[in-house]
């Protein structure tokens, strides 16, 4: 596999992730923490430090746009549930591996 063949299906995996997270918006971003130690908002801080590594200016809205397929807002008041008790403590320590 050339390098250029390996960029080319790293981006095109990129995308499938993004449209799959975005066809199941029930898959909520405290569940993906808790069992993947990233989230939405993960991958669009991935994607604005991408962009900006390759130059294109890009702020976290604007990242989190394309990654949510939407404004991060709207997308919140259509599809964000309020964590159980249960989600906050799980966060608590996937964030401390998230961060080792």
């Amino acid at each position: 596999m050339t390098p250029e063949q390996q960029q080319a299906i790293e981006a095109a995996v990129a995308r499938k992730l993004m449209g799959h997270l975005q066809k199941y918006p029930e898959v909520q971003n405290i569940d993906l923490m808790n069992l993947g130690y990233f989230c939405r908002n993960c991958l669009a801080k991935w994607y604005q430090s991408a962009a900006n590594a390759e130059g294109v200016e890009m702020d976290y809205n604007q990242a989190r746009e394309i990654v949510y397929g939407m404004p991060y807002e709207e997308y919140k008041n259509h599809h964000q549930q309020p964590a159980t008790e249960d989600q906050q403590q799980q966060l608590t320590e996937s964030q401390k591996k998230a961060t080792e």
